[in-house]
């Protein structure tokens, strides 16, 4: 455990379980809202569609359940997802969370490291887990603000994510998986924080 991490796995311990399942559950609701003539709709993802953004972020919660021994990972390359699905989003969506869920429930409270998929590698269980969560829920965002829906994110979900995002991030963003930092403005909240650390304008 590097120094960088230690803080941030001791403030996330004991909420990591609740902070996984919210972001889940966030972005099963949101691909369950979207609409028929949706799929194909831009997202605050450059580039990637409603569907792009889905299959992207199912391939990356399979990709975490591989790294804690549950399931062989995504058939293919999350981040360069085709834009067209085999079956319907939610169902896509919902293997992906149950497989990853089910690999979380496996990691006991005393598990101090996992392995991840990401570049880090093994990272504090807590941090790892809110990876995984923050991965989730800012797609949950993309795909709602897609589709003209509210945000998912709360402050109290947004903190915790930004808790364990501080300092692992950067790698991250030469996988393209991040845009830069956006500059804060006055009036700020924890999850407009959160969204411009990572790259998204809240207020587009």
């Amino acid at each position: 455990m590097n120094a960088t991490s230690v803080a941030p796995a001791a403030a996330l311990a004991p909420v990591w379980r609740d902070v996984v399942a919210d972001s889940y559950r966030a972005l099963a609701d949101a691909v369950a809202g979207i609409g028929a003539a949706q799929w194909d709709l831009p997202t605050p993802c450059s580039q990637w569609t409603v569907t792009q953004v889905v299959q992207h972020a199912a391939g990356d919660q399979l990709a975490f359940a591989a790294a804690l021994g549950v399931g062989a990972g995504p058939a293919y390359d999350p981040f360069a997802p085709s834009g067209s699905l085999d079956g319907t989003g939610v169902e896509l969506i919902s293997a992906a969370l149950d497989q990853t869920a089910t690999a979380w429930a496996t990691v006991t409270d005393a598990a101090e490291t996992v392995p991840t998929p990401l570049p880090h590698g093994a990272l504090p269980t807590p941090v790892a887990a809110v990876m995984a969560a923050l991965d989730a829920a800012v797609h949950a965002w993309d795909i709602a603000i897609a589709t003209g829906r509210p945000s998912p994110l709360t402050d109290t979900l947004a903190t915790h994510l930004l808790t364990a995002a501080t300092d692992l991030i950067e790698p991250l963003r030469q996988w393209g998986a991040y845009a830069a930092v956006l500059d804060a403005e006055p009036g700020d909240t924890p999850t407009d924080t959160l969204l411009r650390y990572l790259g998204r304008n809240p207020r587009a």
